[in-house]
């Protein structure tokens, strides 16, 4: 009777990675329970919430254990979504400010 083995990994890296995701959601109540207003709002927020999400991905779907590149195929879309978008509000204030800029003129 054979049995299969499989890859162990020790328990005390998701001990870890479970303490540093309640580290950062203290952190980010932090953020509102000091009532942090404005861009540092906001910029704090989404730190927190993709660092949270790289340990999640990284440890619990063992994404860090993987090869190159099916972290290339997982992990590339999403970015070039987040640079589209970025470019696409970039192109929006243009737009806005030209808009408003030609309007004023009258």
């Amino acid at each position: 009777m054979s049995q299969a083995t499989g890859q162990q990994h020790p328990i005390g890296v998701y001990l870890k990675v479970w303490f540093l995701l309640f580290v950062l959601s203290a952190l980010s109540y932090m953020v509102d329970y000091y009532q942090v207003q404005g861009y540092l709002r906001w910029t704090l927020i989404i730190i927190f919430m993709f660092l949270k999400a790289g340990f999640i991905i990284s440890i619990f779907m063992h994404l860090k254990w993987e090869r190159y590149a099916v972290k290339l195929v997982l992990l590339l879309p999403p970015v070039a979504i987040l640079l589209l978008l970025a470019l696409m509000a970039i192109e929006a204030d243009y737009i806005l400010l030209s808009r408003i800029s030609y309007f004023a003129a009258d």
